[in-house]
């Protein structure tokens, strides 16, 4: 056992793995050791200071779900942006659930706008699904504000991948969009852009959205479509 194993295990919920373990299906039990997330990244700031945390990145695969998790906060705390970049495309093949992708979230991304926006539209091309997933994940983390241009609404429209987390992402995506760029986003839902499935998603997750008024969560409920599949 590593000594990064070793310190998991001190953290260690059997509960708690048992709980994650039904939250993340595919995922064989007996890969969760079941630290609680606050602890998680309490450690990763530990660790991280040690320059020995990158013998660890370097040790992929993993053995444990916690593991996987341990490296995707590491990496969000990396503040030199290549170096990053480099770590995020060495761990994403290895990445296999949807948790071990949503909890990593790199602050340095939001320095270099120019260049993640190249790697998200190669990120969100990719066939793995949760490579996929975190690239339209950074485009909604970075680019639905201050530095959103309409036709990045077509990334997401074009990822028509049939892999649920994908699928989801997507609609996630676009709900958010409609909170946050209403007049950009409803056409794709008007002209009926996405697939059925994702589509009546995406209204599903809107209308639960508190960023959106009730006369639009009313139009939304005009917009659903059959035949979804």
């Amino acid at each position: 056992m590593t000594d990064i194993q070793k310190q998991l295990f001190e953290l260690q919920d059997k509960e708690y793995a048992a709980f994650q373990a039904k939250l993340t299906p595919g995922i064989p039990q007996e890969s969760f050791i079941g630290v609680r997330v606050p602890l998680a990244r309490k450690l990763a700031k530990e660790i991280f200071k040690d320059p020995a945390h990158k013998a660890f990145l370097d040790e992929l695969p993993h053995m444990y779900y916690d593991e996987n998790m341990l490296h995707g906060l590491l990496i969000s705390q990396m503040k030199d942006f290549d170096e990053c970049i480099e770590a995020t495309d060495k761990f994403l093949p290895f990445v296999d659930n949807w948790a071990v992708c949503d909890i990593m979230s790199p602050k340095v991304f939001a320095k270099h706008k120019a260049e993640l926006m190249a790697k998200i539209r190669e990120w969100s091309a990719s066939s793995h699904t949760y490579t996929c997933r975190f690239g339209l994940e950074m485009l909604m983390s970075h680019f639905l504000d201050a530095d959103f241009k309409p036709d990045y609404l077509e990334i997401p429209a074009a990822a028509r991948s049939g892999e649920y987390y994908v699928k989801m992402m997507v609609a996630w995506f676009f709900a958010t969009a409609l909170a946050k760029q209403w007049d950009a986003t409803i056409p794709y839902l008007q002209n009926n852009v996405l697939a059925p499935w994702t589509h009546n998603k995406t209204i599903q997750k809107a209308i639960e959205s508190y960023r959106i008024t009730a006369e639009q969560k009313e139009y939304l409920r005009t917009l659903k479509v059959k035949n979804e599949k």
